[in-house]
């Protein structure tokens, strides 16, 4: 399978150690659109630090965290919060698709080009061996990679308005994803990532 098959191809995709699922038109323009203006005037958004490399710098994007549970990573602890309804419609939705039951969710908001999300995995204990992450993107559209951490093998999606990706089976263990900045002239953008948070 080579790049360009993954733009045409919809549903369940297999990958090299790891699984995907993808959908451009998961949820319809007008809809899209409607969401994006609501959550970006009505969530708590915060610019939040982290450690990295022994040092504390501020992530490159603005969040908000709602779930069950908290969350912790890179140094951060994200408190329990419960669901705006919209999220939690979205949750459901999201949930059906995946065939899990999602119980948290990461908003980011990537306010320009620059904003951007480096090379990493969601690979919390937290979030067990075999993790569904379902990715779902408002507003903006933005060039996604993953990378296969052993043989470098590399795939791009365009996450569109509306989209949906979610990455499963093992995908977490041996591929890292990065959203990376672009020069380009972009508007904000709003990414829901959806999770289970196993204790």
């Amino acid at each position: 399978m080579n790049q360009g098959d993954l733009f045409e191809q919809t549903g369940w995709i297999d990958l090299p150690d790891g699984k995907l699922y993808w959908q451009p038109d998961f949820i319809s323009a007008n809809e899209a659109a409607l969401m994006f203006e609501s959550l970006l005037s009505t969530l708590p958004w915060q610019q939040l630090p982290i450690k990295m490399f022994g040092r504390e710098v501020l992530q490159p994007r603005l969040q908000a965290w709602f779930g069950e549970h908290g969350y912790t990573y890179s140094g951060l602890m994200l408190p329990p919060a419960k669901f705006p309804p919209l999220l939690d419609n979205l949750k459901n939705r999201c949930s059906r698709v995946a065939g899990d039951e999602f119980n948290t969710v990461l908003a980011n908001l990537y306010r320009d080009g620059q904003d951007y999300m480096g090379w990493h995995q969601d690979n919390e204990r937290e979030l067990g061996p075999s993790p569904n992450i379902a990715s779902l993107t408002l507003g903006e559209s933005r060039r996604f990679v993953l990378k296969h951490i052993h043989t470098g093998e590399k795939r791009e999606f365009e996450l569109g308005s509306g989209s949906l990706l979610i990455m499963a089976g093992k995908t977490q263990t041996f591929w890292q994803h990065a959203l990376p900045k672009t020069a380009k002239t972009r508007e904000a953008r709003i990414n829901l990532t959806f999770r289970k948070i196993i204790y």
